[in-house]
């Protein structure tokens, strides 16, 4: 692994920058895999693999304890077309209002002060669209299929087809604001994917693909070796965790949870199924973030212990669970199915804990997940999208998030308090607190920090595997070939990705649409996109942004001031006609500035 640098950007900000390539966020796995119930494998070798489970859909809500309905949300923005503002800032979102001063400045108020304001604007699920086809595009619940099969953003690609369950192929965007970079960059791009890391490998040795996401483990030396090809390594910016869901028996009781921390042997799935680089987790942030593993590490493997604590819960002799997870391959899991079966084997063995495995269809298992209605144990995990320790924490164990259940004060009001400090010292013992609760109260088990690469032929230029999954490929050339294709692990769920999670969603829309900041390719280093500079007052609650003039949208209209605020309005407010995408749930516009709503 590579070493780190801390590089400090515009105000402040520290930015973890690395100097090679970076963690995973997409892909796919092999078919799943049945659980063989027989005794738990060696420490050394990996379980049998069997005949493949059927994928399942969301298990009905109607399986959680039963608790009052909250009264509906009332929408509280106001938008007139330059500017979109609340009355008051008693809704408990950063944003006060955003108006466009003139056709190229945009003005953020914040109801806070918000240190990582910049690099959540580099973000590409912030980035811009023209007002008019936000407009266009608006059904009454969703997103046209146009307005989610092809984005007009101001990207150096634009979308010519989606062959769905084949490939998603863009083309060179002509008229696109920095000639320059686009010179020499392919004509066309296209995205292709396959389910299993060896089919990926095969495609690259034969000439058919440029590059591909997230080489077997078992593969690294293979690519290495190969003078035809070239090999990039991910450092581990991300975090594979168990999770559990505590407004479910048996997961309500803190002891319970705290057994099960103590019954997994998370350095024997380490060893066992990730590549070289990876590392067991002390702590949910990885530690290249600043003040991610402030605070006592996690709990130690101790099995007899773990059965005591248990019988002191009230289960002496286990409980019957479920296992839930998705069949989709990421740089913190990258042998989903095996280390499925893994964990249910040492439940088994050291716990007595029968956990049925469940595979799920990906996006049922993200929505299912994410709205906290998983009855059982739930295998996901997270790739940084911007390097700060809120970028882990908020978005998982935040006062609203409901993945894990309900979260304690503990956690969350030292998140709060974290998130408006810009000095890493001063914020060091209010991450420790909050690091410590989360150890206490074990919303869930971080289990590894997963190494990843991309692979590519031997003559592409800037072969990219971003430490953020973002990979530009306006950057990267096969040789003199005019088409450049990159293999990922499965398809997109929809190109709309102000209301996506899904990294092989993002991945495409990067090349396509822009945010008013970007991300050197391979790095964490902050540069300007479709803002040239946004300058804080001195308490960073005002950033005055100015933007790049000249710019066009695909469709030829230009991109000014009143383009971000009408994005941001989409994504913000509720209320607005616009606001419909796809999931309809807008996570990260949710959990990075709060819907506007009370």
């Amino acid at each position: 692994m590579t070493r780190k640098m801390l590089t400090v950007i515009g105000t402040g900000v520290l930015l973890v920058s690395f100097i090679l390539g970076a963690c995973a966020q997409p892909t796919s796995a092999p078919a799943p895999q049945q659980p063989v119930a027989t005794e738990a494998p060696a420490a050394t070798e990996a379980p049998a693999a069997t005949e493949a489970p059927s994928v399942t859909e969301a298990p009905a809500a109607t399986e959680a304890p039963a608790e009052e309905t909250p009264p509906p949300k009332v929408p509280i923005a106001t938008y007139d077309g330059k500017s979109l503002s609340v009355p008051d800032c008693e809704y408990g979102g950063y944003i006060k209002s955003i108006e466009a001063t003139d056709d190229y400045t945009v003005t953020f108020t914040l109801c806070k002060p918000d240190p990582a304001f910049e690099v959540k604007l580099g973000f590409g699920v912030f980035s811009i669209y023209p007002k008019e086809w936000i407009e266009a595009t608006a059904g009454e619940t969703t997103r046209t299929s146009e307005g989610l099969e092809r984005p007009v953003g101001t990207g150096p690609y634009k979308i010519q087809e989606w062959k769905r369950g084949e490939s998603v192929v863009l083309v060179k965007n002509p008229d696109y604001w920095d000639q320059e970079l686009i010179k020499n960059a392919p004509e066309t791009l296209i995205f292709r994917w396959s389910t299993e890391s060896a089919a990926r490998l095969l495609e690259l040795q034969a000439g058919t693909i440029d590059g591909f996401d997230n080489v077997g483990p078992e593969d690294f030396e293979v690519v290495k070796n190969d003078p035809n090809l070239q090999l990039v390594v991910r450092p581990a910016l991300n975090i594979f965790y168990i999770g559990m869901t505590n407004t479910y028996p048996p997961f309500d009781n803190v002891k319970v949870r705290q057994a099960i921390a103590m019954g997994i042997d998370r350095q024997r799935i380490v060893d066992t199924f990730y590549p070289p680089g990876s590392e067991v987790a002390s702590h949910f942030t990885p530690c290249a973030i600043p003040n991610g593993c402030t605070g006592e590490p996690w709990y130690d493997f101790d099995p007899e212990k773990a059965r005591a604590l248990l019988a002191e819960a009230g289960y002496p002799e286990g409980f019957q669970t479920k296992l839930y997870y998705r069949d989709v391959v990421r740089g913190y899991l990258p042998q989903v199915a095996n280390v499925a079966q893994d964990i249910q084997a040492q439940l088994k063995e050291n716990l007595n804990i029968d956990a049925e495995i469940v595979v799920m269809e990906s996006g049922a298992f993200i929505e299912a997940s994410a709205s906290g209605q998983l009855n059982g144990f739930h295998l996901l995990g997270w790739t940084g999208d911007y390097p700060h320790i809120t970028n882990f924490l908020d978005y998982h164990f935040g006062k609203d998030t409901q993945q894990f259940g309900k979260i304690p004060p503990e956690i969350y009001e030292p998140l709060i308090e974290g998130g408006q400090i810009a000095d890493v010292d001063a914020a060091a013992p209010v991450y420790e607190r909050a690091n410590n609760a989360i150890r206490e109260f074990v919303p869930m088990i971080p289990v590894a920090h997963g190494a990843s690469a991309t692979a590519y032929r031997a003559d592409v230029t800037n072969p990219q595997a971003s430490p953020l999954g973002n990979e530009r490929f306006v950057f990267s050339k096969g040789g003199d070939r005019d088409t450049f294709v990159f293999m990922q692990g499965a398809e997109p769920i929809s190109l709309f990705c102000a209301d996506e999670t899904d990294g092989e969603s993002l991945r495409p829309c990067e090349q396509v649409t822009e945010a008013l900041f970007a991300f050197k390719i391979n790095t964490t280093e902050l540069e300007p996109g479709l803002a040239e500079s946004c300058e804080p007052n001195a308490d960073l609650t005002q950033w005055v942004c100015k933007l790049r003039q000249g710019v066009k949208f695909h469709d030829g209209s230009d991109f000014t001031a009143e383009d971000v605020v009408a994005t941001f309005n989409m994504g913000l407010n509720p209320g607005s006609p616009t606001h419909v995408g796809n999931t309809n749930l807008w996570e990260y516009y949710d959990y990075l500035w709060g819907l506007m709503w009370k």
